[in-house]
């Protein structure tokens, strides 16, 4: 039987090296971005590549700040310090809040 999963529900992995300034700005944007467009329905983990490089090495990654979007598929990603907010929503696939509530209100 095939697994399901939730179409709403957003798995989010952003990979950082150490806590330079770039990295801290990269958490900081995403956690942005997620409480206004995506409360309540994302998991979101941040790895250090300093600390567990082989979770680095199975997802490739080459350079920091990278996020991924592992759910719901396709997988993307997004590398740099995430300050585009239009560029990370259109990378990642994710149609900003007030679009979503339009289109349910006028089908």
């Amino acid at each position: 039987m095939e697994k399901k999963y939730d179409q709403d529900r957003y798995i989010l992995k952003l990979y950082i090296t150490g806590r330079s300034p770039r990295a801290e700005r990269a958490i900081a944007n995403l956690k942005r971005l997620c409480k206004d467009e995506l409360e309540g329905c994302y998991e979101l983990e941040i790895i250090d590549v300093l600390e567990h490089p082989e979770l680095a090495e199975n997802d490739r990654i080459l350079a920091t700040p990278t996020l991924i979007k592992q759910l719901p598929p396709p997988l993307r990603r997004v590398i740099g310090d995430l300050s585009n907010r239009d560029k990370v929503l259109l990378g990642l696939d994710v149609r900003p809040r007030d679009e979503r509530a339009q289109e349910e209100e006028n089908p």
